[in-house]
């Protein structure tokens, strides 16, 4: 009776150890508060245009794509769902990470893609092999020493707004089925060819 007892005793422990480990493990997932403010207003890349991006990049399933301030994930989610690759998405606002990934989930690929609450400006980018960005000009000013860390081959594609000081492979222009609206997409090979 008593190893019966402290047999289920036992088990009881390593339950509650598991169901505390996991509530800690999703406690840590869990968005927290910025360290600082976002640097502007998110307004979302119409899906037109997020498919003509990954297509302008040439994204393959062995592609790691990155999109800093990612909003609401919806590009490296596309690049995981229509290529098979990885994708990590960077955003600054908790609300924004919480529903990236609740979208990712529900588009069935949160096995593929990453969102992580950081800032963009600190982040190593050597790992990416596409970069797919809608930021704004000064962003992109500052973000140009993180973009330079790419390998040799990395593809890096900006919506309506260049870089700076960087000739670009390819200019697409699109009128949006989604918001009627003429768009611009830059395409760059690393190392940039500065101008």
């Amino acid at each position: 009776m008593q190893r019966i007892v402290c047999t289920m005793t036992a088990a009881l422990c390593l339950a509650a150890g598991a169901a505390l480990y996991c509530w800690a493990d999703k406690a840590a997932e869990k968005p927290s508060k910025p360290a600082r403010p976002a640097d502007c207003v998110y307004v979302p890349t119409p899906h037109d245009v997020t498919a003509k991006m990954l297509e302008l990049a040439g994204v393959k399933k062995t592609d790691l794509v990155y999109d800093p301030g990612c909003g609401d994930g919806r590009i490296v989610i596309t690049a995981a769902k229509k290529y098979g690759c990885k994708g990590i998405g960077f955003e600054i606002n908790p609300d924004l990470v919480r529903e990236a990934r609740q979208n990712a989930k529900k588009r069935q690929v949160d096995h593929l893609v990453e969102i992580k609450q950081e800032d963009i400006f600190t982040l190593d980018y050597s790992k990416a092999s596409v970069v797919a960005m809608y930021l704004l000009p000064g962003m992109i000013t500052k973000l140009l020493p993180r973009l330079e860390q790419l390998k040799p081959g990395a593809r890096i594609v900006a919506h309506d707004y260049f870089i700076a000081g960087v000739k670009a492979d390819k200019v697409v222009t699109l009128t949006s089925n989604e918001d009627n609206v003429k768009h611009t997409i830059y395409s760059y090979t690393v190392p940039l060819k500065k101008e």
